[in-house]
């Protein structure tokens, strides 16, 4: 599964980092940071993330994160 966040859409309430904290964390007060390639087992904690977004900026799939591979 790879994920991306729309970082111009993403607004810091970081709903993303309490639900799945091994693939995001926030970096300050507003810089997120995150795996695009979802590690194994984890999966279902980032579409928890995906649905708690309030401004829907993760999209999560096999194609999300093209071929950038992980950083």
């Amino acid at each position: 599964m790879q994920i991306v966040v729309d970082l111009n859409r993403c607004q810091g309430y970081a709903q993303c980092v309490f639900l799945a904290p091994q693939v995001f964390e926030l970096h300050g007060e507003e810089a997120l940071l995150y795996v695009p390639a979802v590690p194994d087992g984890q999966e279902e904690h980032v579409r928890q993330a995906v649905a708690a977004c309030p401004v829907q900026a993760i999209s999560a799939g096999e194609q999300a994160g093209g071929d950038s591979g992980a950083r």
